[in-house]
């Protein structure tokens, strides 16, 4: 009998997936940024079937700030907020992973979330939904983490970090070239990032990493100035 029961919902959840012919990988249902920040949480979408679908994405609700804007992306395309769905289109056996939702952080700190449904315009009945939840906080006090006649740097924000860390700086001669380049507990190189002086700020990817321990360097004309650990978290 439990075999049977077994078989049943086996082949119950089969029909669902096929009858849906896509499926939604690799979610993470929490983002993290700071005030004032857009943050951007990638939502990768997988074709499953032997033919083209077209996808709806909807808003369905959610508790968003009154300084918060919600939308759509696609390679950093973004639409207007008051865009309630996306159509997108995926090839069969095709995996879309350039699709984002976004928060505009606003000007408060706090935990906000939006709820979604997908699903496929010729089969509107069989619905996925799906929560983001963005979490923002206060920028934190500066913290001068290396100062020379060339750079000021500031420490890297946040730590431990889960998608994404920022660092501020100010370049003080021109002439020099600066980059902070990360590695792993192996030494090896897992991101290379060029401070230009015409900016003053660096985003440090760090989503696909897995979680541990790392360390970023600060070169000023291709010598290690500074080493500081960053802890990835997932």
């Amino acid at each position: 009998m439990r075999k049977l029961l077994l078989l049943v919902i086996v082949t119950t959840l089969c029909r669902v997936s096929f009858g849906q012919g896509f499926e939604i990988i690799g979610l993470q249902e929490t983002h993290h940024g700071l005030i004032g920040e857009t943050i951007k949480a990638p939502v990768r979408f997988k074709n499953t079937s032997d033919k083209t679908v077209t996808l709806i994405i909807r808003k369905v609700d959610g508790q968003i700030g009154s300084t918060q804007k919600n939308f759509f992306c696609l390679d950093n395309n973004c639409l207007d907020q008051k865009t309630e769905d996306y159509i997108l289109k995926v090839d069969a056996g095709q995996t879309i992973s350039s699709f984002q939702v976004a928060l505009e952080a606003g000007l408060v700190s706090g935990e906000s979330n939006v709820r979604y449904v997908v699903y496929s315009k010729s089969n509107p009945t069989q619905a996925m939904e799906f929560t983001v939840n963005f979490t923002v906080t206060e920028k934190p006090e500066k913290q001068s983490l290396y100062s020379s006649r060339f750079i000021n740097l500031h420490d890297v924000y946040p730590n431990p970090v889960t998608d994404y860390a920022f660092v501020e700086y100010k370049i003080l001669n021109e002439q020099v070239k600066a980059k902070i380049i990360m590695h792993n507990l192996l030494g090896n190189s897992v991101g290379d990032y060029p401070l230009p002086s015409s900016e003053s700020r660096v985003r440090i990817r760090v989503e696909d990493l897995n979680a541990g321990i790392y360390f970023y360097t600060l070169y000023l004309d291709n010598e290690g100035v500074m080493t500081r650990k960053l802890i990835v978290k997932k």
